[in-house]
């Protein structure tokens, strides 16, 4: 059985969702909910956390809990990637995501710290290195104004990167184009990546980190990126606050019966 936050939370959800409540609309106070007998101040407050880490809702100092009146970021699939933003512009992927949201960005929502480590199992298996070696990681923060979004680490091999500007730890993204236009310029031009993800509970760090609600999840994401001859030249390890996002693929879909020339 769901805790009754839960269930309050759900039920609010469901209201928000059908237009009981519109954007922009103010919900009741936590004391009303409490006289109202839905539950104790703790149960409605851990009610409105959650609906603010699922998006629905925004709380401040003097306004109280209201509806939020934009969606989750969309967070783009093959589109952010498009060589086109990084290598001839200024955008990175995250920022792509922003655009295609129609949302704002500030240079300090990013931030990041930059050392050499031993690499973590998982990330010696994606670059083909024993486990313990030396690798730079590129951790970063990324927030929507005061709320975090998501964490991604991206873990490189010192010889790929040693002498460039990504191993500069100054806040924000790698200067112009972001880490892949500094892989191209490096001779590391990227070719193609792989994806996979995981939702999962999160850790205690993550909770705090994220400012998530209680009972709220976690998607993790892998990312492999290669050139054209399977080099790999980036392992990123990203932890996203799963309601703070959709998450959109737009692809061609593959016939390998054509591409082969054969359509037994």
């Amino acid at each position: 059985m769901a805790p009754k936050w839960r269930e309050l939370a759900d039920r609010i959800a469901k209201e928000i969702r059908s237009g009981a409540y519109a954007p922009g609309e103010q919900l009741p106070q936590i004391r009303d909910l409490v006289e109202a007998g839905e539950g104790s101040k703790s149960t409605v407050h851990a009610a409105y956390k959650a609906l603010e880490a699922e998006g629905l809702v925004t709380s401040s100092r003097g306004h109280g809990t209201v509806v939020r009146d934009q969606p989750p970021l969309k967070r783009l699939g093959i589109e952010r990637y498009d060589k086109a933003k990084w290598r001839d512009g200024d955008e990175v992927a995250f920022i792509a995501d922003r655009v295609a949201s129609g949302r704002a960005y500030r240079r300090n929502e990013q931030t990041q710290t930059v050392s050499k480590v031993p690499a973590p199992p998982v990330v010696a298996a994606a670059h083909g290195l024993p486990e313990g070696a030396d690798v730079y990681a590129r951790a970063r923060l990324v927030k929507e104004g005061a709320q975090p979004t998501h964490t991604l680490t991206s873990y490189y091999r010192p010889e790929h990167v040693e002498g460039t500007r990504i191993v500069d730890p100054t806040p924000g993204p790698a200067g112009r184009g972001g880490g892949f236009r500094v892989l191209y310029d490096a001779g590391y031009e990227i070719d193609h990546m792989r994806e996979t993800l995981f939702a999962r509970v999160p850790t205690t760090d993550e909770v705090q980190l994220l400012q998530l609600a209680p009972g709220e999840w976690v998607v993790e994401l892998h990312r492999t990126t290669f050139t054209a001859d399977g080099t790999v030249v980036e392992f990123a390890l990203g932890v996203h606050a799963a309601a703070r996002f959709s998450w959109t693929y737009d692809f061609k879909v593959p016939d390998s019966a054509t591409e082969d020339g054969d359509a037994r």
